[in-house]
């Protein structure tokens, strides 16, 4: 089992690097906190069965809904996600009382930033066609390389 630590920082992630490496995770990234969370997207895209995503609180992965859409992709990729403070995990009995309360909080929530939609392969397959590369692609959409990639190639598949 690999356990990923993942961080949003404004300006200092060290103490956050620290406590994820105590907890055990083997490799831990991080991204500032006005980043399009492109380091997030990515780690959901890697993890596999079996592994965790650990995150000291809660609140960086963003909002319910945006929480609540990582527990989707990492549950569909057979992996957990792993709280520190408090002490939360996506797997059994504890597990469905944090959907459960992710989804109540979210039926609340207004929509913000953290809350984006998958880009569309026809939309990544429009600005490829308007000359724009990959890298930029991502950057404009706020997604990770490989996604755009992906797309492109699920795009060409169909075509």
């Amino acid at each position: 089992m690999l356990r990923i630590g993942y961080i949003r920082y404004d300006a200092e992630a060290s103490a956050e690097a620290a406590a994820l490496a105590a907890a055990g995770c083997q490799v831990v990234r991080a991204e500032p906190t006005a980043a399009c969370a492109a380091v997030l997207e990515s780690i959901l895209e890697f993890i596999g069965e079996g592994d965790q995503l650990a995150v000291r609180r809660l609140d960086q992965l963003g909002g319910a809904r945006a929480t609540l859409a990582a527990l989707d992709r990492l549950e569909a990729r057979g992996a957990s996600l792993c709280v520190l403070e408090p002490e939360l995990d996506s797997r059994g009995a504890a597990g469905a009382a944090l959907r459960a309360a992710l989804q109540a909080v979210a039926a609340v929530e207004p929509p913000g930033p953290f809350n984006r939609r998958r880009p569309a392969a026809q939309e990544i397959k429009a600005l490829q066609r308007a000359g724009v590369g990959p890298v930029e692609i991502a950057r404009r959409l706020g997604v990770s390389r490989m996604t755009v990639w992906r797309k492109l190639k699920e795009a060409t598949a169909q075509a």
